[in-house]
């Protein structure tokens, strides 16, 4: 064939800053796309990711799982399958991967050992071949052999065959058998690809095929002469066949290709958090979608068309796929371009709130005006501010019960709040996190504990008890003798009495202990030296040091303890006063253990323990980054602690799956450090983590962001990046981020900090890392509203589930599909061997799951959800370390769904609804 459709998703996917979750959905919903709009043979069977800047393992994993169809591109006899071609044990996809960025020193390495083409087990859970995956790395990235540019933004000569002085086929045809040649010493078959094409090129694709159609009608006369080279236009799926008939056995790989860099001095792992903001806000937007698409589910189609006008999820759905792109939130796009991405999402989510209205007044049998505080993450919500009585409503889109604080701004000295069946809910106010919002009032917040079922909602009756601020106490007493300290029923946390740093976690359920200084640095952005003009940028992380500087220009801060006190029988609060000065102040009540640090006037910290919680919450603002020096900068936090951790620290894949990271060491090649700090940076997704042998410490993000663990005990996390200059990979202007008043953008954030033994520790980041990921969402309403339906009473508590979920079973997709099916995503989010109960396997019912609906009939569906689990097949590769033999894909009994260690089952459902419409 000459043409097909290769990768296939609404766009080519970033793999070190993009969530597992919106890559596997933005490559269905392009599959989707092309499988209705061409049918069965817009199906794709290779992945193609030819630009983005390294390549990770679960992104491997999934593109193995997502779904092809049989193939044969020569006859087949009839009812059989074409040769090598096996059906699909575990939803297995793709047939092969192209790549085309690999780190400049493993590249060199793999053309010496002729391992430019591979095969990638992408699982250490998933039984091989499962997530086994042929990887071809392409020669020349996605660009065409030097001096065979055709298209109008080239300067290569044309192929002139004229009767002239200027014909030129002898030099070209002998120039392309010399590369040809050159090229073929570094693959296995007599078969190799060249890409033809690059950035921007095919406006005026006819100069292109002119000459192309010229230099393959020479290159093969040739062969008359007894040259043995045969060009012919093809595709990617045709040269991995020919690849397949070889019948070799290729070498194996089970790490991934991160960091990349394309020279020594060019390391890719800036964009690992460039752009932070706009990173955290496409998070928060799949969060959301999640919830719409959910509740659409739930409601049926009175979601989208119901008492608030039309509701739409395909709006958001399309703006959080095209934000996976590895020029989106990468952060490696122009401002205008991050800006317009931001008003996709915007309006994604103007159209979701509509069906969520819809949604939940079908559901609670109430139409409320219901109100969305889309800048609560500033503590700004007019009805919570104003309003003496309001209710809150809050959506969990996790299988299982979920605990949740709630932070309201408020303006009001005490409230009371109810729970779903009116009994009272303990409550606090206290002193919102400084900065406030300009040209406002410092605002109170009221803080409770909420409770939500799974799949479900909880609803909360707030009444103001007093107006005006709580009376201010401020009890100061210096503390300069003993260690202070927040301490809840599982943590205790200690701080230095001299310096106000944290000073030393405290496990009280096992009775263990970690000495751990936190601390935010910046190193200074290269500019480029004598060694190499490479400077820091969107892309690449260059700093001129291997050491950073501290945020805070004094070591020794004085540090004062401000306790609150509760009155009138119910906890209540008292405030602390605004604390301008770089000495952190405490905050304690029944609900919340605060201690507010102060770094600089852009760098501030609040460390926080909730009641009942068994993690430490670290919330950074960070900004506007001062460059008035001159000097770009690049923000970390650092942990450091006395594990003895040799060298390695662990990051996730994706958010999911948990890989070893050492320093200055590549598994794969003998690697040259040139870059001892950038060149040991790797993406994370949701987790970093070092331990010794006993103790582990963990920390979970909210973002995508980069880390590493530059010394042995230590960890760091780049939460922030202001940058004077270009890095010169595209983006064409320096990562300066000005933000709405132009002085530049503030960024606020969190970390939450695990203390637990190296055996336990997985039970506690994986549910904890799904929560901050897949959150309760607040929905705000006056309350009183008129019933849904006349008659129908109103619904405080519900819950789409007979029985929650079991704890390491997670549901990563419902979703409305075809008129009367919904699309579930099973998911076991535990590896295997990582824990004692969270790695066994379970087996759910999917008949009996779900109260909102009942399920009529199920088929079980390819990763991709576009094709039959039993209709998918793909070419079987023989690693060179001995064959995997697939397992038949078993009968689906939906009664008695089992889930293994990692795998994600995919089922299309037809469902008939309780409540009609």
């Amino acid at each position: 064939g000459r043409l097909e459709f290769v990768g296939g998703g609404w766009c080519m996917s970033d793999e070190a800053a993009a969530h597992y979750g919106p890559a596997i959905e933005q490559l269905a919903l392009g599959r989707r796309f092309l499988r209705r709009e061409f049918g069965a043979c817009g199906t794709p069977r290779v992945a193609w990711q030819i630009d983005p800047f390294g390549h990770s393992r679960q992104l491997a994993s999934i593109f193995a799982q997502v779904g092809a169809p049989p193939f044969a591109p020569s006859p087949a006899p009839r009812g059989t399958l074409a040769s090598g071609l096996t059906p699909s044990s575990l939803q297995m996809g793709y047939d092969g991967l192209f790549v085309g960025r690999v780190d400049h020193q493993d590249k060199a390495t793999r053309e010496q050992l002729q391992e430019m083409e591979l095969l990638w087990r992408a699982s250490g859970s998933l039984p091989p071949p499962t997530a086994d995956l042929f990887t071809g790395i392409l020669p020349n990235v996605y660009n065409p052999p030097s001096g065979f540019c055709w298209d109008q933004l080239c300067s290569d000569p044309p192929v002139v065959d004229e009767d002239s002085e200027e014909n030129n086929v002898d030099s070209i045809v002998s120039a392309f058998l010399q590369i040809a040649a050159s090229q073929a010493e570094s693959y296995r078959t007599n078969h190799i690809i060249m890409t033809m094409g690059s950035d921007f090129h095919y406006e005026n694709a006819n100069l292109w095929f002119k000459n192309m159609d010229k230099l393959i009608a020479h290159v093969n006369a040739r062969q008359a002469n007894g040259s043995r080279v045969h060009v012919l236009y093809s595709t990617p799926s045709c040269y991995l066949w020919e690849l397949h008939r070889a019948n070799l056995s290729w070498s194996v790989k089970t790490d991934d290709f991160f960091p990349y860099a394309d020279g020594p001095h060019q390391f890719w792992t800036g964009y690992f958090t460039s752009r932070p903001a706009f990173k955290r806000y496409e998070r928060l937007s799949n969060n959301f979608l999640q919830i719409c698409s959910q509740l659409e589910a739930l409601a049926g189609p009175v979601a989208r068309e119901g008492p608030y006008g039309p509701g739409n999820s395909s709006v958001l759905r399309e703006a959080v796929a095209v934000a996976q792109h590895h020029d989106a939130v990468t952060g490696t796009e122009k401002q205008h371009v991050a800006d317009d991405y931001a008003r996709q999402l915007a309006a994604g989510w103007e159209s979701c709130q509509l069906l969520v209205a819809n949604a939940l007044a079908s559901l609670s049998g109430s139409k409320e005006n219901f109100i969305f505080c889309n800048a609560l993450n500033i503590s700004v919500c007019p009805l919570t501010e104003a309003a003496g009585r309001f209710t809150v409503i809050l959506y969990n889109p996790l299988g299982r019960r979920v605990s949740w604080p709630i932070r309201l701004p408020v303006n009001g000295a005490s409230y009371a709040v109810t729970d779903p069946q009116g009994q009272p809910v303990p409550s606090e106010v206290s002193p919102g996190q400084l900065p406030h919002p300009p040209a406002r009032p410092a605002v109170w917040e009221l803080l409770f504990q909420a409770s939500v079922p799974p799949l479900g909602f909880s609803t909360f009756t707030v009444s103001r008890l007093s107006r005006g601020g709580p009376r201010v106490h401020p009890a100061r007493t210096p503390v300069l003798s003993q260690p202070q300290e927040i301490q809840n029923e599982h943590l205790r946390v200690l701080f230095d009495p001299l310096t106000g740093h944290l000073k030393e976690i405290q496990n009280l359920d096992k009775s263990i202990s970690l000495p751990v200084f936190q601390n935010f640095y910046w190193y200074n952005a290269s500019v480029g030296n004598n060694e190499s003009p490479q400077a820091s940028g969107a892309y690449i992380f260059r700093p001129n040091s291997s050491e950073p500087i501290p945020v805070s220009s004094s070591k020794r801060v004085s540090t004062h303890l401000v306790k609150v006190g509760g009155g009138d029988g119910v906890p209540g609060a008292r405030g602390v006063p605004r604390v301008l000065s770089p000495q952190p102040c405490f905050l304690q009540n029944a609900l919340v253990q605060e201690v507010h640090q102060n770094f600089s006037s852009w760098c501030s910290q609040v460390v926080r323990l909730h009641a009942g919680q068994p993690y430490v919450e670290l919330e950074w603002t960070v900004g506007p980054i001062p460059v008035a020096d001159g000097w770009g900068k690049e923000i970390i936090s650092r942990f450091e602690t006395t594990l003895q951790t040799d060298s390695r620290f662990y990051t996730d894949s994706n958010g999911r799956q948990i890989l070893e990271r050492r320093r200055d060491y590549r598994p794969t090649w003998n690697l040259s450090q040139t870059e001892p700090v950038a060149g040991n940076y790797y993406p994370v997704n949701s987790r970093i983590f070092i331990k010794d042998k006993k103790f582990q410490l963990t920390v979970l993000t909210d973002r995508s962001q980069g880390g590493s663990s530059i010394f042995d005990g230590s960890l760091e996390l780049m939460v922030h990046r202001r940058l004077l200059y270009d890095d010169n990979r595209g983006v064409g202007e320096p990562l300066v981020e000005l933000g709405a008043d132009r002085q530049g953008l503030v960024v606020r954030g969190r970390h939450l900090l695990l203390l637990d033994t190296v055996e336990s520790a997985a039970d506690q980041h994986r549910l904890l890392a799904q929560e901050l990921f897949m959150a309760p969402y607040v929905v705000l309403a006056p309350g009183g509203g008129p019933s849904y339906r006349h008659g129908q009473p109103s619904l405080r508590q519900f819950s789409a589930l007979r029985q929650e979920l079991p704890p390491n079973i997670h549901l990563l997709t419902l979703t409305p599909w075809d008129a009367g099916t919904l699309l579930l995503r099973l998911e076991h989010q535990f590896e295997r061997g990582e824990s004692v109960n969270g790695s066994q396997p379970v087996t759910v019912d999917l008949l009996n799951l779900f109260s909102a609906f009942t399920i009529t009939s199920v088929q079980e569906m390819s990763l991709g959800a576009d094709l039959p689990l039993s209709a998918i097949s793909r070419l079987v590769w023989t690693p060179a370390i001995g064959p995997a033999q697939p397992r038949p894909v078993p009968k689906l009994d939906p009664s008695q769904v089992t889930l293994q260690p990692m795998e994600i089952r995919t089922f299309l459902a037809t469902v008939r609804y309780k409540v009609p419409g």
